[in-house]
């Protein structure tokens, strides 16, 4: 790519919440530089959610429905990109598209996410960067995490080991060591199971405020039952679907007594993964849904050792962070930079993933 290696990109994120698109505007290199500009979260539609979840869950076996969802996704996301734009007349270089993770199987090579690059790039006439896991998995990888190399951005002058941890459906950690050494990998459920468990008791879908989980008591021999997965034994890389770990562990429980079950469930499996750390971070700073939590903000701090802050503490936008994080690795491409490392997904070596499709 000709010109100032500095870029307007914007970057998309559908997360495993299912509450919508994540927009945001970004100034970069997709380097050293990342300045945010804008963002905003677009819900979907309730019936559009009900039909993402359905495809999910089922593992996507609909062919036509999965086609149909698809289109409307991107849709969704252009109109996203046009909210977020505004009257403001930028020419953003490339969006960063991540689309939906309709299933991840890195063990058999395969993590699908719903979206069309192309009709994308058609419908806002500006290039996409998409496809952000296939090569990553065809070099051996895990295909995720991504962000680690954005985090490592964000923490440069931060002092040394420090950890992210981003709570989103999954839970996944960068440790960033001296010298820039990344390691990260994703450490067990976040909120997915919490939020299964009060869309069945509360008719909401998340459990607000931690509310639920205030009102109970953790079950600590189911807590030590399902660490004893083997998931947990493995060492990094890894990585993992929405679905592998569920509510089912606090089933018959009483809904305030599941709920703090699997609240300290995902606290615990954030303090397991601390064995596989070179040095212990003197600093934990959580993104992602889970840092909105204030019960599992509470457990963590009592179960880490160093400070545990939301990643407001540096400046930064927990809301805003992944689709910052697409932008960011949209320009890392068009610059023919490295996305994902052997310290972070375990391919052999740096890889450049992402396609790009030009309207």
């Amino acid at each position: 790519m000709t010109g100032s290696r500095v870029h307007l990109a914007i970057g998309l994120m559908s997360g495993t919440s299912m509450d919508g698109i994540d927009a945001a505007m970004l100034r970069t290199d997709g380097d050293n530089l990342a300045v945010p500009l804008r963002s905003r979260t677009v819900p979907y539609p309730p019936a559009f959610r009900r039909r993402l979840d359905a495809l999910v869950r089922d593992g996507g076996q609909d062919a036509a429905e999965c086609a149909a969802v698809e289109r409307k996704l991107t849709e969704l996301h252009a109109r996203a990109v046009r909210e977020l734009l505004g009257d403001t007349g930028a020419r953003p270089a490339a969006i960063g598209f991540h689309g939906h993770t309709l299933l991840h199987r890195p063990e058999e090579g395969r993590s699908w996410q719903l979206g069309d690059g192309r009709l994308l790039a058609r419908l806002l006439n500006c290039p996409v960067v998409w496809d952000f896991r296939s090569a990553d998995l065809a070099a051996g990888g895990q295909g995720a995490p991504l962000a680690p190399v954005y985090h490592a951005c964000l923490a440069a002058r931060l002092e040394k080991p420090v950890a992210i941890v981003n709570i989103g459906g999954v839970s996944n950690l960068t440790w960033i060591g001296e010298g820039e050494e990344l390691l990260a990998f994703d450490v067990g459920p976040g909120n997915a199971p919490i939020d299964d468990w009060a869309l069945r008791h509360t008719g909401r879908p998340i459990d607000e405020d931690g509310r639920l989980a205030t009102g109970g008591e953790a079950d600590a021999a189911r807590i030590a039952a399902a660490l004893a997965h083997p998931f947990f034994d493995r060492p990094p890389p890894k990585s993992l679907d929405r679905l592998d770990f569920s509510a089912e562990i606090a089933n018959g429980l009483a809904p305030e007594d599941g709920a703090a079950t699997l609240t300290a469930f995902a606290a615990a499996a954030v303090a397991r993964a601390t064995v596989w750390l070179p040095a212990p971070p003197g600093r934990w700073l959580v993104t992602g849904g889970g840092r909105r939590n204030p019960v599992l903000m509470a457990m963590l701090a009592e179960k880490l050792e160093g400070r545990v802050e939301p990643i407001e503490a540096i400046g930064a936008d927990g809301d805003a962070l992944e689709a910052q994080c697409f932008a960011y690795l949209a320009v890392r491409v068009l610059r023919g930079l490295p996305t994902s490392f052997p310290g972070t997904t375990g391919v052999p070596h740096p890889v450049c993933g992402g396609r790009i499709a030009r309207p």
